[in-house]
């Protein structure tokens, strides 16, 4: 009968499967599987199971927010590698007969990181529905909120001091290292130096509204979401 009982078990698609081997739990790697194993807990929850938001563990949930703040440091460094090499030689020196629509499509290559994982986080907003999916996309977003903010205060502050520390005797010093090309990197440097902060405030502000857009969308749905479920509760009630 015990034998019975355990094959019934073993074949029953509704019998409870616990996992205790810590080293067979899938983790997230990156915001792609984040996104995904958030919308597993998605499917959980929208269908009326109330789960506890001691499910997502402590440990899970840090996981969440690392690939956020791994996430908004990519996009960071991506953005601060290919800024200056677009904006302060490839512009002024190199296109320097783009048409606009040219000019605006190199112009958004060094942003597109920011721009396709923003519109992943925002895309998300849909699944904040339940206890899990709620603390795991806050994690998430909350970690690369943190990175990108970090970064857009330093990439100001950088090319803040940088524009202030350029004066004609250092840039001129500097200059004098490369020999004959001393006169042309002398000049090309002021040539750019008066759109240093603008530029710099400018891909600041833009780290800014991709930490920003996400929880904005996140909470505009969530509103949304809420303002139906009452809607539709004052229609049964009357």
């Amino acid at each position: 009968m015990a034998k019975e009982r355990e094959a019934k078990g073993a074949n029953d698609t509704n019998a409870q499967i616990i996992t205790t081997d810590a080293g067979r739990i899938y983790k997230p790697v990156n915001l792609l599987s984040a996104i995904s194993e958030i919308q597993q807990f998605y499917v959980i929850e929208s269908k009326g199971q109330n789960i506890p938001a001691e499910f997502l563990t402590l440990e899970r949930t840090i996981d969440f927010f690392k690939i956020g703040l791994k996430s908004g440091f990519n996009e960071g460094i991506a953005l601060v590698l290919l800024f200056p090499v677009f904006h302060f030689y490839l512009f002024p020196f190199v296109f320097l007969h783009l048409d606009w629509f040219s000019h605006l499509l190199f112009g958004c290559i060094p942003y597109l990181p920011l721009i396709i994982n923003t519109l992943m986080c925002s895309y998300i907003s849909r699944y904040f529905v339940g206890n899990i999916t709620r603390k795991a996309v806050n994690s998430l977003l909350s970690g690369r909120a943190l990175s990108l903010l970090l970064k857009a205060f330093l990439v100001y502050v950088i090319y803040l001091v940088l524009f202030r520390l350029s004066t004609p005797a250092n840039i001129g010093r500097l200059a004098s290292q490369f020999g004959s090309k001393a006169h042309d990197i002398y000049h090309g440097f002021f040539a750019i130096k008066p759109h240093l902060v603008p530029l710099a405030t400018k891909s600041s502000l833009l780290m800014v509204l991709a930490a920003v857009f996400p929880y904005g969308s996140v909470y505009l749905l969530d509103c949304w979401h809420r303002h139906r479920i009452k809607r539709n509760i004052q229609r049964i009630s009357a």
